[in-house]
Order: C-alpha cells, then structure tokens, then sequence
C-alpha cells in the first residue's frame, strides 16, 4: 500500500489491516427472522423494570414529543453535501483558528500551498483538532484542543506522497500533533486568538512528561534513555477531552499503537503487543528516523503511551502528567464528575470494536481549594457489565478478580477487562454526563465486527444489550443511570437513547429508534457534550457518502438532543470528507467552538485543506447553551 493510500485510511481502518474481517459471516443466522422495526424495539423497551425507571428512551420518545414544547432554540437544517459549514437561521459561524496558525508572533504565517515549517509548527496551531475545554483564568478565557494526527500528503505537501525523508520532516510530524494552549478573547467583531498570551503553549510528541500512578516506575515502563520509568516524552493521539473541577485539562490517548514499528521485520513482539495493535509497521515511519519509537531498539516505549494526561491550562510552564490510575487503553476521553461523598469519578470508553467501557472512582474527596494533587492517582478502575434486563454493575479491576498485580492491571487494561467478563462494546466512544441529572451517555459510534468475530483478545461479540445488531454500521448511544444518583454506585440501570439508522432504507431494525425521522438521518455518533440546560449536543464521525445505506444522511453534523422527550434535531453540518469532534463553550455562553477534523478543501478551496475551528454564536446575542 503507497504513502498516500495509508494516509486515507481512519485509524480503525489501520487496524482493521492487521486482523481483517472475514469475507463470509453468520450475520444471517444472527438476524434470522428479518425482525419488524417496530417488534424489535418493543423488545428493547421489556427488557423491564430498567427500561421502566429510565423514561423516555427508544420507544418512550414519541409520545414524549407529543406532551412536550420543543427546547430547541433553533429550526432545524437539512443535511448538506458541499464544502462548507451550515448552521440555522438566526446563526452565523467563522473561523476562529485553522491549523498552522501562530500563536507567537515570531512564527512563520502559514503559506497555502506549501503549509508550514518543521521550526514554526511547534509554535503554531496544530493539525486535526478534536476535543477541547474553555477555561476562565483570572478573567480571560483560554482554549486547551487536542491535535489527533497529521495526514501526511497535506502536513507534508512538497514530498512524495507525503513520505517522511528527513528526521526534519519526522519533527514536523510530530510537532503538528498533540495539544495546543490558547488564550481568545472577543474584540467586539467575535473571537480571536491571543498572540504571544502567556497561556499559549505547544504540547507535542516531544514535550517532557511525568508518569505517576500504579504503573509509574515499572519494568515494562522503563527504557535506556528513562532507566525510572517516570520520565516520558508527548503524548500521541489524543482525541476526546475532559476537564477536572479543579482546573485542569485532561488530554485522551487513543490511537497510539500507530506511531511504533520495528526495522527489524522479524523481531518477536513483546507479550501484550497484538492486544493493542502494535505491529512492525507504523503509520507515519517514525522508527525509520528516531531510535525512541523503533521497537528493535526501545521494545517498552509503547507501554509509555496509552493514558490520560493531566495538563494546567493555567501555567505554560507546568509539565503534563500521565495518570496511569485511569488505565492503559485507546483513551476516547475523560468524563470527570463527583460522587454523592465528594468523590472524584471518570467515565472513560476505549475506542475499539468489541472493547470495554471504564469507571475510575477516586479514594480520596474533591474539595475547592483542597490537595487534588492524588485525586486521579489513588482509587479504583471499574469496567462495564450490561445484562439483558436494563440493569448493569461497575466491576473491579483487582489482583483478586483479575488474576494480575495492580501495575499490570493499569498497563494490560484491556486483558484485566477481559479476565473479569466485561460486556464487549460497539466502540465507546465520547461519554457525557448529565448537568441537571444523575445519568450519563456513550456514543457507541459502530461496529461492523459485532456478531462477525471475537475482539483483539479473543472476547466474543455476541448480538444482545447495548449491543443490539450484528454489523452496526450506524451505532447508537446507550444511557445509564446510577443506583441512588449515585456515580460511585456499583449497579445502575440503563437503555438507549438513540439508535441511528435510516428509515428511508430500512423497515427493521437499522431503520433506527422512533426519535430517528427522514429530518434527523446521522450515523456513527462521536462527540458529545452536554449544555448547561441538559440538552445533549451529539456530533458524528461516519459514512458521508450519502448513498446506499447512508442516502440522505450527507455530510458529517451535529445534532441537538432533548434527553426529557427523546427528540433530535440537527443543528449544524460540516464541509465534506470532515469529522464534527470537539464542542466547548465561551465563558458567557454566547458562542460555541466547534471542530472542523480533515475536512477535503476547507476553509479555502484554493488552498491546503486545514482542520479549523469555528466559532458559532446567535445574531441576537443570546446564549446557544
């Protein structure tokens, strides 16, 4: 496969090269019986007393609506097929930053046609924007987004196919990648980034980093060059976010597995490697160029990477921290919320077919102004089990229940989630929870493997719960509420929210949930984040063909939920080839920033393609959220 065919690969695609599905299933066998939509759903909905206690979710939604005056402060807008942002009318949007921008003022400005240089891009916006925060700091407001990946024949345009030659070129790569700090400020015309603020900051694959947690110090941990295991450089991959109530920003490692290969093609692979999709392949040929990612030379580097990374927005000159408490695994992102005693507790989903959906409770209370400097290193990590009845139960991740010591436990997650049983997923992805009330979501944005074949760890996949269609291509969002309110209860009861389909297609069960209409088609839900009314903003990162089964869904969106009445309505569309990821709000909540990820020729179509945010406010100056 040529440098440019790799490079239009999504990363499940890149792993999908490494165990690919198989060409004949037992899909019919699984949905024997060609279910009616409406039969299936009901079926859903007795599961029993679960679903009761949840409300209004897949079958509840219709007659919810009826009985209710719609919350959204928007008219809906169809689905778009073109090159640019859509947002309804009494709305506008503008580019707030694009990829390669300064944020000094001694960084080269970008150039249309040949981008930037490998000595401005680590002082410049990077590529790929995904989640981010807005935080207030002693009375301004500074952005922390997250730079996923880089698309080699875009970041690297004068070289062919994109093909790294130099490790100057290897350093622009990097450097494109990570996470970017930022202050904006609204000079009356709508927002702009802050030269030369003293937040701004540059987080990239090579910035100095602490390990701290369970599995800090460990053997597995510990290279030439970091004899301690304490001491790691950048973070890699990182797509969803979260925030913490003290002020912090915590970066999500996903897909890391793709930056390591070996120059030794039959070197035999460490033990725990083919779990994680860690082959003699990388994606962008780091180990070609820099020893620290070859794996003949540097075997425990990928064992560095994988965590979720703690970031003060508030000091450029703080260092990272990797909290190996939350587990090793493809981080989506960090949902950070307080049990009923004051406890911290972190909703993490690891973005995989047929992999698992984490809780983190804290052993020690959050109080304001207190020590949270252990918070999120001392506590338990929990994995999902769903049954078939709306019920579920958070199960410990223990030397006891796993069989493996705590340090392993927090470097092979993924093996303790499945020594314990956990409910295989269909790739959970973002996880939001819920400001007015005691429950929480996950995107499980799809899974063409379920009911087809085992995940990376031999974990079945059966068809059933959450998980209810073998080869979802549409996915759908699950929604649980804790025992007594609490989010450190262990039980909890749960259904779905959504599943999305298309009704103009199908009649059975990937026709979708009763709140999916011909108005509101999406498939693969991503991101999500609640306002502060409780409404669910919903964005999507799937098939934009807008043929066969995807006709009429167009491009990538985002969506406006009602978690009260079940409804959905679409609120914005993307430009074409793009992902919709990453939403955060001004600190007056009159403007919403959201991510524009490898979009085909946006924002100038005579220009490089650039992943942007874009900044979406209300011409009456109300408040979006």
């Amino acid at each position: 496969m040529n440098r440019k065919d790799i490079d239009a690969l999504s990363w499940d695609e890149w792993d999908e090269r490494r165990r690919p599905t198989d060409e004949t299933t037992d899909f019919d066998r699984v949905v024997a019986g060609a279910m009616s939509r409406r039969g299936f759903l009901s079926g859903l909905v007795a599961f029993g007393s679960g679903a009761a206690v949840m409300g209004s979710g897949l079958m509840g939604a219709t007659s919810a609506r009826a009985q209710a005056a719609s919350r959204f402060a928007f008219t809906p807008i169809p689905a778009a097929t073109d090159f640019t942002v859509h947002v309804p009318e009494g709305y506008e949007w503008k580019v707030l930053t694009s990829w390669g921008d300064p944020l000094f003022s001694d960084a080269p400005a970008f150039d249309p046609v040949t981008g930037t240089t490998h000595e401005g891009q680590a002082r410049a916006v990077g590529e790929n924007t995904d989640g981010m925060h807005l935080y207030e700091i002693d009375g301004r407001e500074v952005i922390a987004v997250n730079h996923e990946y880089a698309n080699l024949n875009i970041n690297l345009p004068q070289n062919d196919e994109g093909r790294p030659a130099t490790i100057e070129d290897i350093r622009q790569v990097q450097d494109s990648q990570g996470v970017a700090v930022f202050e904006v400020k609204d000079a009356g015309q709508g927002y702009e980034v802050v030269l030369d603020s003293p937040y701004n900051r540059r987080i990239t694959h090579r910035t100095p980093m602490r390990i701290s947690g369970p599995a800090a110090g460990h053997a597995l941990l510990q290279t030439s060059t970091d004899p301690s295991g304490t001491e790691a450089l950048g973070t890699f991959n990182n797509c969803g976010a979260g925030r913490t109530p003290w002020g912090t920003y915590l970066t999500c490692e996903e897909n890391f597995n793709g930056y390591f290969g070996s120059t030794d093609a039959d070197l035999e692979l460490p033990e725990g490697f083919e779990r994680y999709g860690i082959g003699h392949e990388s994606r962008y040929a780091y180990e070609q160029f820099d020893p620290r990612f070859d794996l003949a030379v540097e075997p425990n580097e990928p064992n560095r990477a994988g965590y979720v990374v703690e970031i003060d927005p508030s000091d450029a000159a703080s260092t990272p921290v990797k909290r190996t408490a939350l587990g090793r695994f493809k981080h989506e992102n960090a949902e950070v919320t307080l049990a009923a005693d004051g406890r911290v507790v972190v909703y993490l989903g690891d973005d995989e077919r047929g992999e698992f959906l984490y809780r983190y409770v804290s052993n020690g209370t959050y109080t304001e102004g207190g020590d949270t400097s252990g918070l999120l290193d001392d506590g338990q990590l929990y994995v999902a089990k769903f049954h078939e009845d709306g019920r579920g139960e958070w199960l410990a991740l223990t030397p006891e229940t796993t069989g493996m010591d705590r340090a392993m436990i927090h470097i092979h997650t993924r093996q303790a989630g499945s020594a314990v049983g956990a409910t295989t997923m269909d790739r959970p992805e973002w996880v939001a929870v819920n400001p007015v009330r005691a429950e929480a979501y996950c995107a499980l944005t799809n899974n063409k493997n379920r009911g087809v074949k085992p995940n990376a760890g031999g974990d079945e996949t059966p068809v059933g719960g959450p998980n209810p269609r073998a080869e979802n291509h549409y996915g759908q969002i699950v929604r649980w509420r804790p025992e007594g309110e609490d989010h450190a209860a262990d039980a909890f009861a749960w259904d779905l929210y959504v599943m999305a389909g298309n009704p103009e297609v199908h009649a059975d069960a990937y026709a979708g949930s009763d709140n999916v209409t011909p108005g509101n088609l999406f498939n693969s839900p991503d991101g999500m984040a609640f306002d502060s009314r409780g409404m669910l903003w919903i964005q999507t990162d799937g098939d934009d063909s807008n043929e066969g089964d995807f006709a009429g869904m167009g491009n990538n969106q985002m969506l406006c939920g009602d978690p009260e009445t079940g409804e959905i309505a679409r609120f914005m569309t993307g430009p074409k080839g793009s992902e919709v990821t990453g939403a955060t709000f001004s600190a007056d909540r009159r403007t919403m920033f959201v991510g524009i990820q490898h979009p085909d020729n946006f924002p100038d179509p005579e220009a490089l393609p650039r992943s942007s945010i874009v900044a979406i406010r209300r011409l009456d100056g109300a408040e979006i959220g």
